[in-house]
């Protein structure tokens, strides 16, 4: 496990955070959630019928005595959950409805979440992203200042570590939504000890070009000022200008940046997309995420392709997450 890992092992080691595991049968959480259990680093919290839960786990060899397993069906605050959920859901479900939704595993482990039964939510495995996001945003919700969620990768290569963002959800964001993209990925830096120095990307550097899509990214930059005003921000940039010291000079030589971003802000999903994977491939960087950002309690969403690993460190990074 690398550094950072290791670091945020040790933040998270000691505070009891509870974390809920939607997919409780699948054996790639079953062997992360007994190892997580094991090294005493939080409580996990598996969903699923006990006794298929249990027999998933001896199939893998997983020994999960240190989690907790729990089923929507004999759920004993089953009523009361019902009850909540059609009170967050303001007239847009009736109870009939309520129990229905919250037999869903994703649904369920949210409703924990909401109701402080647990402290955050790991899943995906063999759920879809819109199946795990979508519960999170009806539910929890997204911060009073917050319109849209949005999803970061954490870049990391031995020492170096880089945010970038938005790589999973917004898929052509608006310059309020790529400014509110930028104020939380600094919250998001600060997390893992990255001291958020944020370039808002283009295609143009400083004017070199004229678009929509560039004024739109100059747009974004004066809202994120205006949002937060202490945040070290600048753009727009070419990835060059925004790393590379040299070529910072020569094309935004007034800029504070000067070439040491370290948190990326993409124009688009499909930018940030195809930027992160270039990076993971051809770069040799790990990308651990996405993270899910803007949510008033930590959901976080794993890849179908997930390894038994992946879901450790995601899980480590969502209980570090609902310290914030």
């Amino acid at each position: 496990m690398s550094n950072l890992f290791d670091q945020l092992k040790e933040k998270v080691k000691g505070s009891d955070k509870r974390i809920v595991f939607p997919e409780g049968t699948d054996e790639r959480i079953l062997t992360a959630a007994a190892k997580l259990g094991k090294d005493g680093v939080l409580q996990p919290i598996l969903i699923g019928d006990e006794k298929e839960v249990k027999q998933k786990a001896d199939e893998a060899g997983a020994d999960i005595s240190s989690c907790t397993i729990l089923n929507p069906t004999d759920y004993e605050k089953f009523e009361e959950m019902a009850e909540e959920f059609v009170e967050r859901r303001k007239g847009k479900a009736l109870i009939e409805q309520a129990r229905k939704f919250i037999l869903d595993e994703n649904y369920f482990g949210t409703m924990l979440v909401h109701m402080g039964e647990a402290d955050g939510l790991v899943s995906g495995a063999a759920h879809s992203t819109a199946d795990t996001v979508r519960p999170a945003l009806q539910i929890i919700k997204t911060k009073e200042d917050i319109r849209k969620t949005s999803g970061v990768f954490i870049m990391v290569r031995e020492d170096e570590k880089y945010v970038f963002a938005d790589c999973a959800i917004n898929i052509n964001p608006s310059a309020g939504d790529l400014a509110e993209i930028a104020v939380e990925s600094a919250v998001t830096a600060k997390l893992f000890d990255v001291d958020p120095r944020i370039a808002m990307l283009s295609f143009s550097t400083k004017g070199s070009a004229q678009s929509e899509e560039t004024e739109k990214v100059v747009g974004a930059l004066e809202i994120a000022k205006e949002k937060n005003p202490a945040l070290v921000i600048d753009g727009e940039f070419q990835f060059d200008a925004a790393f590379v010291p040299e070529v910072a000079a020569k094309k935004a030589p007034d800029s504070e940046l000067k070439g040491d971003a370290n948190v990326f802000i993409f124009p688009s999903l499909e930018a940030g997309n195809i930027g992160y994977k270039i990076a993971q491939r051809l770069g040799g960087f790990e990308a651990v995420g996405p993270i899910l950002q803007g949510l008033n309690k930590p959901v976080n969403d794993l890849s179908r392709g997930c390894s038994s690993d992946d879901v450790y460190k995601l899980a480590l990074i969502t209980a570090a997450q609902s310290d914030q």
